[in-house]
């Protein structure tokens, strides 16, 4: 099972940096605002960075870095890490009237 890097998925889904949706899209919801997230769920369950991990699967150290935002982290991890704080996360689509296609230039 190949893994994909939020920065590809967002690329992809919501918008290459610079575009309108995509700046809206950092707006709300930035990888600041997981972080700090996962840190105050982490205190609110009264867990150490070590029993996240633990629960993760990988080293406190890891989880320091994504509490502090310092290391990339794909969408799969961010949701294994929601589950392990018994905390659900939702992500919201916005699907547009159509697709427009770009001609390719001859």
């Amino acid at each position: 099972m190949k893994s994909i890097g939020l920065e590809e998925l967002k690329d992809k889904y919501i918008g290459k940096p610079g575009t309108p949706d995509r700046d809206q899209y950092e707006y709300e919801l930035s990888i600041e605002i997981l972080a700090e997230q996962i840190k105050q769920l982490r205190k609110e369950r009264k867990l150490t960075q070590e029993q996240l991990g633990e629960l993760v699967g990988v080293q406190r150290a890891q989880i320091s870095k994504w509490e502090n935002n310092t290391d990339n982290v794909t969408i799969g991890t961010i949701l294994k890490v929601f589950n392990a704080l018994n905390a659900k996360l939702n992500f919201t689509i916005e699907k547009k009237e159509k697709v427009r296609l770009r001609q390719r230039a001859k």
